[in-house]
């Protein structure tokens, strides 16, 4: 526990909760406060109604579920989506698409018969391992 003792009279949350908002004005607070009859409460993209259970709405029967709800002033809305996929994560994707189809187009530009030339090509590969052939080589002859 953080506070043991309560609260510090000088915290903010201190202020906050004692019912002095006048003297959350001059603060960083100050200008995000709602008043508790203007104020809306919104979770799953829908508002809850004064007087409703969070149970009614989530249901009682799971003790894990998280939920993030959000306070706004009434009739403003509900409150713009989070995103799913943070900035960092989306500049890694993008990084790694770009290289992959930079990777695809030169593979397609290299549309050659290269490949023919390797050994898991040859046709008759699987016919020469078995019968022991695969590591013979004529004499004279270069590969």
């Amino acid at each position: 526990m953080a506070y043991p003792m309560g609260l510090p009279e000088w915290d903010l949350a201190h202020l906050a909760l004692d019912g002095s908002v006048d003297k959350l004005k001059g603060t960083y607070l100050g200008g995000s406060l709602i008043e508790a009859k203007n104020a809306s409460l919104w979770t799953c993209n829908k508002e809850f109604r004064r007087g409703q259970l969070v149970s009614d709405r989530l249901g009682s029967c799971n003790e894990k579920t998280k939920v993030v709800a959000k306070l706004t002033t009434k009739g403003s809305g509900p409150p713009a989506r989070e995103p799913v996929v943070s900035e960092t994560e989306r500049n890694a994707m993008t990084a790694f698409y770009f290289t992959r189809q930079e990777e695809l187009k030169r593979l397609a530009e290299a549309d050659e018969d290269d490949y023919l030339n390797s050994a898991w090509a040859d046709p008759k590969g699987m016919k020469k391992s078995l019968q022991g052939l695969d590591n013979v080589k004529a004499p004279g002859l270069r590969f």
